[in-house]
């Protein structure tokens, strides 16, 4: 059986450690869907990276799929990074587009690629999907409501779709890291112990475990908060 793994959001921080970790495993081919790549593939070469555009927009969704055919001979996987932060503000001082917009990103981006994703996995042979959550979101912290919330919402998402998802040989977990060891929380944070920090890679790490166990992990939301030195 064949594994295809489809990554979005591989040009980011995160995406890219991601990226680096998985595409060193067993995956006969992996799509990385970047905003600002273009569709090329080289020769012998398993990594397909293609251009997409506002993930927001469902027609949008649509186009990026179209470059995956589903296969009854395939397990397919996919991990998103899409989402993004904002905070600072009270409740009370939130303005309502920051709301839309945290949800927008976090948690509408993410739900349409979890849909069209399902329809490919329920024409092959079966898969998983691992999103990336926040720890705030089973964790609330004040001044990150409107992004905490966006982020609860997703997990509620995961959770239902791992329920559901048994009718089509579909598992979902999501990832929910604290701080993540990127340059732009070193420059956010300058004073701060970055050895505690999670890595990249370290995210990739988990979901390759979580996807080499798809048929019977699912529905679980891994913190992960602080790394130890050993």
């Amino acid at each position: 059986m064949k594994k295809e793994l489809l990554i979005f959001g591989a040009n980011g921080a995160l995406g890219q450690g991601v990226t680096k970790t998985l595409s060193q495993k067993d995956f006969d081919k992996i799509y990385t869907f970047n905003s600002n790549a273009t569709l090329e593939k080289e020769p012998g070469d398993k990594i397909i990276n293609i251009k997409i555009k506002d993930l927001t927009k469902e027609e949008n969704v649509i186009e990026a799929f179209s470059f995956i055919k589903p296969d009854t001979d395939t397990y397919f996987f996919l991990f998103s990074t899409i989402g993004g932060f904002w905070g600072g503000e009270f409740i009370w001082e939130t303005k309502f587009e920051d709301w839309n917009r945290m949800n927008q990103l976090n948690l509408n981006t993410n739900f349409l690629l979890a849909k069209h994703f399902s329809w490919l996995v329920k024409a092959s042979a079966g898969g998983s999907i691992c999103l990336t959550a926040a720890f705030t979101a089973e964790n609330p912290e004040a001044m990150k409501g409107a992004y905490g919330v966006s982020k609860s919402a997703l997990v509620h998402m995961i959770k239902t779709l791992a329920l559901e998802g048994r009718e089509i040989n579909l598992s979902a977990n999501a990832i929910s890291p604290y701080i993540i060891d990127t340059p732009a929380n070193r420059d956010w944070m300058k004073d701060a112990d970055t050895n505690k920090w999670i890595k990249p890679e370290e995210v990739g790490e988990l979901a390759y475990s979580l996807f080499t166990n798809f048929n019977y992990v699912s529905g679980n939301v891994i913190t992960m908060k602080e790394r130890f030195i050993v």
